[in-house]
């Protein structure tokens, strides 16, 4: 049995999710449904869960501000939140896992199967690092993201991607340091993540950060070149769109 704890304020939240959980996931069983923070600290120290439900906005302290004094933490979280830009953002930075209210059974279902298949969890406490580094970041500055290879969890800035490139259901990732990374995650998904730091999608195969932008050529039916060199094509439905937002960039040379 997955040994859970609900942290959440608002009883009707809470009711519906544990009904949820009775009826959709019979692995789970719920230990405590502490209501706020400061509760919540008690029952995880006291019950020791393998995985939390954490409301974001709670009346005497954030979900956030939990996880940042409640020290080593051993148990995986799944956020529960009503739409909150901001927050999903840097949850998906962070690569952990959330479910918006009003939850829907088949995502809540998805989420305790991601639990079921993690062998450890050892890496957590790296990922709510980012999440934390993330949440007292400014908007405008460049934030952090976790990137899973086969063998390693890799925290990157958004600043240090120049481009992402298509290979089939995985994106390679190409950095200023020249390295490169091969990531579990369509380029479509990667797209939805750093779409909001400067990224612009000039052809289905490619990702690319504008800060890195050398030039454009508009012959051959238009290219980026990128500081790395590379050359990538603008596909010709995104061509004016892409034209516009290169215009509009200073330093560049056509």
């Amino acid at each position: 049995m997955i040994r859970s704890i609900i942290i959440e304020d608002e009883k009707r939240s809470r009711d519906t999710l544990r009904e949820l959980l009775k009826r959709f996931c019979k692995n789970v069983e719920i230990i405590a449904e502490p209501d706020g923070y400061k509760s919540g600290i008690e029952a995880i120290k006291k019950h020791k869960p393998d995985v939390i439900f954490l409301d974001i906005q709670m009346p005497d302290g954030s979900g956030f501000k939990l996880l940042e004094d409640i020290g080593e933490i051993n148990f995986e979280i799944i956020f529960t939140t009503a739409y909150d830009q901001f927050a999903i953002k840097a949850i998906k930075y962070s690569a952990l896992d959330y479910l918006l209210k009003p939850i829907v059974p088949e995502e809540l279902i998805n989420a305790i199967k991601k639990i079921e298949k993690k062998k450890q969890i050892n890496t957590i406490n790296k990922n709510i690092k980012v999440l934390l580094d993330n949440i007292n970041t400014p908007e405008e500055e460049p934030k952090k993201i976790v990137l899973s290879t086969s063998d390693k969890i890799h925290v990157i800035k958004t600043d240090e991607i120049i481009r992402c490139e298509s290979d089939n259901y995985y994106t390679k990732f190409f950095f200023t340091n020249g390295k490169q990374l091969l990531i579990s995650k369509t380029l479509k998904e990667n797209d939805e993540l750093l779409s909001a730091h400067n990224f612009i999608r000039p052809h289905k195969s490619h990702l690319i950060n504008t800060k890195y932008i050398k030039s454009f050529n508009r012959n051959e039916g238009g290219f980026i070149v990128m500081t790395d060199d590379s050359k990538i094509p603008v596909s010709r439905r995104k061509r004016e769109k892409i034209t516009n937002i290169i215009s509009n960039l200073s330093n560049l040379t056509e």
